[in-house]
């Protein structure tokens, strides 16, 4: 017998629950049946399991707890995963400045407080509670799995879901996974709802007291029915598998990659995971290659920017910038235009991170910067694979950028990104990178802004007349409106009552002549470029909505709201 327990059935007799006696006598008895002496008083009932719970207290100097006298926050309880709490058995109590005081049925397991110990990354205040305390408490602040998914808030969603819906990939360590089980289809139904409803992100986000579900379709962000808070853990560990995560981690932020099917369409999801004051954050980007196909109409493009564009990307040479903030369509384009060069004669190759979409017939690199090959080293290696046509995820220091402008003087077409406001912006964010102004006039052939504007769903657009206010914003007249086809959707079930469906961009085109590169390099103020641009016919971000608003393309209202720092 282990000495611990010799321990323990000594203190029992120390403080009066049982005799000697009997403790021996126990003994003899537990020889012969092969069970433990403490559960073989309990099941005689000399003694109680309250008791035990004294005496085990007793024996490491810690506090006895009454879990059923006690309310414990929804923060607190969260701070434990459900999986985590049934299986050692722990229940979580209050929270202490970095203390967490926790209730265990046995002090005496090291091994369970080392591991709440790591996955709670806080020092561990131990009390111990009854067996039968404890698997009430479990009951009541954790539930039963089954019983929360189909009794909560997602019963029809769950009895909704059929196999035909989604199928689910094997877990990261390639085990199978059991697709019925309510857990799985609840994350799955997330992702399938969500892939519906055309969202690009999935963003599952735990606040203090609910587990907040948002979908972002044609870039407005929309609440969903949330989550029970309870199982908030237990989809963000699940998620985690999936996207080959470490699940045991907390600290600090990861990505991962899932694979999934609906129907019989396979799609992506770049997952990022970041610790937040009530849990980790995850968010999905759902990456759809159907959109990579599209032409340059469907991107936006009117009939004469799009042969300015198509004469661009058609050069044997030089640089093409695209600008626009985060989530303005960059990529996208990047990629179409990639797509509409592509033909067996010319070797294309990218660089970036992450590589977002899987291009056929392209030599696509992925960046990593934890073992140092970043954007610098991969072009260096990349230009002796002796490509026609290179794509930059984004120039970031002056390191990229001189690489990629001594890559286009040399006989190479360069595509990239930069994080600016309108096209002419484009320039002096390179000289403020440290690239010397006859660099940059030397190679940039175009630079090119854009946003993403919602389009009119076409199922129920009507005529409208814009509003007086809307009118001034977009500096148009009644004359104009009168004789032009503007248009508003007025909702319907195919745009989700919204009255858009879909994006498509507005541009900002930059064709650089000798008379733009001999500004650059006087260095003149981005005012005096962007008017020789006006000069030579380039239309503002403003003024190419307008355009597409009198078409009946967009509303005003998208308009003002993608360029409102931009002049008409």
């Amino acid at each position: 017998m282990a000495e611990k327990d010799d321990y323990l059935l000594d203190l029992l007799v120390d403080l009066g629950f049982t005799s000697a006696e009997l403790v021996e006598a126990a003994k003899e008895e537990a020889k012969a049946s092969g069970v433990g002496v403490v559960d073989l008083l309990v099941a005689n009932k000399v003694i109680r399991p309250a008791d035990v719970t004294q005496a085990r207290a007793a024996q490491f100097g810690a506090e006895v707890v009454n879990l059923q006298s006690i309310k414990i926050d929804d923060e607190v309880i969260s701070m434990v995963s459900r999986d985590i709490a049934r299986k050692y058995r722990v229940v979580p109590i209050f929270k202490s400045g970095d203390k967490v005081a926790v209730a265990i049925a046995d002090p005496s397991d090291l091994n369970t407080i080392d591991t709440l110990t790591h996955l709670l990354h806080a020092e561990l205040e131990v009390r111990v509670a009854s067996e039968p305390d404890i698997e009430a408490a479990l009951g009541k602040y954790y539930g039963s799995e089954k019983k929360a998914m189909t009794d909560g808030v997602f019963k029809d969603v769950i009895q909704e879901l059929t196999q035909d819906n989604v199928q689910v990939n094997a877990d990261a360590d390639g085990a199978e996974v059991d697709a019925d089980a309510p857990l799985i289809r609840l994350v799955n139904q997330i992702i399938v709802d969500a892939f519906k409803l055309r969202a690009s992100d999935i963003h599952l986000e735990p606040l203090g007291k609910r587990f907040r579900l948002r979908y972002r379709i044609d870039g407005m962000m929309q609440e969903m029915k949330s989550p029970p808070k309870q199982l908030q853990s237990s989809i963000i560990a699940r998620l985690k598998i999936q996207a080959g995560m470490t699940i045991s981690e907390h600290r600090i932020p990861q990505d991962g990659r899932i694979q999934t099917k609906v129907g019989t369409k396979l799609i992506d999801l770049r997952v990022s995971c970041l610790p937040t004051n009530h849990g980790e954050s995850i968010v999905m980007r759902i990456l759809d290659k159907e959109g990579l196909r599209l032409g340059l109409a469907e991107l936006g493009f009117l009939s004469d920017d799009q042969a300015t564009f198509e004469r661009v990307i058609g050069l044997p040479d030089g640089i093409l910038l695209v600008t626009g903030p985060t989530g303005s369509g960059k990529t996208t384009t990047l990629y179409s235009c990639l797509n509409f060069i592509n033909r067996p004669d010319r070797k294309i190759i990218t660089v970036e991170d992450p590589v977002e979409y899987v291009l056929s017939g392209i030599n696509q690199v992925q960046v990593n910067d934890l073992v140092g090959f970043n954007f610098a080293m991969a072009l260096r290696a990349i230009l002796r694979q002796a490509p026609n046509i290179v794509m930059i995820g984004e120039i970031r220091d002056l390191e990229t950028a001189s690489i990629a402008i001594n890559a286009s003087l040399t006989g190479h077409l360069v595509f990239s990104t930069l994080h600016t406001n309108d096209a002419p912006g484009a320039v002096t964010r390179l000289v403020d990178i440290g690239v010397k102004p006859f660099l940059i006039a030397s190679s940039t052939r175009c630079l090119m802004a854009q946003r993403l504007v919602r389009k009119i769903c076409k199922k129920c657009a009507a005529p409208y007349v814009p509003t007086d206010g809307e009118m001034r914003s977009l500096g148009i007249t009644p004359e104009e409106v009168k004789s032009a086809n503007v248009q508003k959707g007025r909702g319907c079930p195919n745009c989700n009552n919204s009255g858009n469906r879909g994006r498509f961009g507005i541009f900002e085109i930059f064709v650089l002549d000798d008379e733009g590169r001999k500004l650059i390099y006087d260095r003149v103020p981005t005012s005096v470029l962007r008017q020789r641009a006006r000069e030579m016919g380039m239309r503002t971000l403003r003024e190419d909505g307008i355009r597409k608003v009198l078409a009946g393309l967009t509303t005003p209202e998208e308009v003002v709201r993608a360029t409102v720092g931009d002049e008409a």
